[in-house]
């Protein structure tokens, strides 16, 4: 940006006067040739960034030329037939690469509202969570917004947003993803449950006689809730699932007792599919709570804002008061139940 040096003490007026300067410069910046820059960036050969941009060699160069006339500085070392972005053409990258991945978007959402398509929510949802807590609540939310459809994508992978045009995903983890706006849902403790056969084999037993029953999860977890009542025993899992959703459905048909997301073992409890086992219960942690993730810009966009209110109510009602008490009793306090 040109400096533009005024000599006078008020300041207001210099800063003025520079902002003006550079107000003038951007309406004057050729944006026609920000996209062949981009290309040229990031292939150094002219030759092979025309035949990306389906010009000749002649036009990218004279686009090139003007961009850096018109900024009064260049942006490239010129190596032979090679262009080689300098400290100045590395700084416009950047910001070129933003203001046109925000154009892009905006295109998007304009061609949502042009056809009819802007309310409709694209959310990505781990499966776990959409089997177990979303799906048998998309009933109330069409009741309460029939006007706004959602279109769920569950998978394991890490959605890019942006790029793969979804508004928002449901996500388990620290809540440091770059880029996006982050709202914490809820905590889920860890509880350890059972089918209702399970809960009924260890009625009225201490902690630590889970360790006799097939146990599913890592050993790892259930060491860390069996040491919540300074039990030492030997853990020995059957079967860990890189799905906490298959790992609640062999709880339920007695495979094993689980550790299981108070949150999304809540239906299956209340419905008595599956019984709590203990009141234990491993504390959350910020690495694996449940977080609403979206792009900034989509903040206050109406669809959105109803999406944050009905599942701030539905979280709300997600209550583990009405949970059956767990009929296993903890060890006393300061003895250490030994097993094995």
């Amino acid at each position: 940006m040109e400096r533009i040096s005024i000599h006078t003490p008020n300041k207001n007026r210099i800063i003025q006067a520079s902002l003006a300067s550079y107000a003038y410069q951007m309406s004057r910046l050729p944006l026609q040739t920000l996209p062949a820059f981009q290309v040229v960036a990031r292939r150094p050969n002219l030759r092979a960034a025309a035949q990306t941009l389906h010009l000749t060699h002649s036009a990218v160069s004279q686009q090139i030329k003007q961009l850096e006339e018109q900024l009064g500085f260049a942006l490239f070392d010129r190596q032979g037939r090679r262009l080689v972005l300098n400290e100045a053409g590395l700084v416009l990258q950047a910001a070129a690469d933003e203001a046109l991945e925000r154009l892009r978007q905006g295109r998007l959402a304009a061609a949502a509202v042009a056809s009819g398509q802007a309310r409709t929510l694209r959310l990505a949802v781990l499966p776990s969570f959409a089997q177990r807590w979303l799906l048998p609540r998309i009933g109330r939310w069409q009741a309460r917004h029939p006007d706004i459809p959602i279109e769920v994508e569950a998978s394991q992978r890490l959605v890019d947003l942006q790029r793969e045009g979804f508004d928002a995903a449901l996500r388990q983890g620290s809540g440091s993803w770059p880029g996006l706006q982050v709202e914490r849902l809820i905590d889920a403790p860890l509880i350890a449950v059972g089918a209702p056969a399970a809960a009924a084999r260890l009625k009225g037993r201490g902690t630590a006689s889970l360790a006799d029953e097939r146990l599913l999860g890592t050993a790892e977890l259930w060491a860390r809730w069996f040491a919540l009542d300074a039990c030492q025993v030997s853990i020995q899992p059957v079967a860990n699932f890189n799905d906490a959703g298959l790992m609640l459905q062999a709880a339920e048909q007695d495979i094993g007792i689980a550790l299981a997301r108070e949150l999304l073992a809540a239906d299956a409890l209340a419905n008595g599919r599956l019984v709590r086992l203990s009141p234990l219960a491993l504390p959350d942690n910020t690495t694996q709570a449940y977080w609403l993730a979206y792009p900034p810009e989509q903040a206050e966009r109406p669809a959105l804002v109803a999406l944050r209110e009905w599942l701030r109510d539905e979280m709300a009602q997600t209550s583990p008061a009405t949970h059956p008490k767990a009929p296993v009793k903890p060890a006393r306090s300061g003895r250490v139940a030994a097993r094995r």
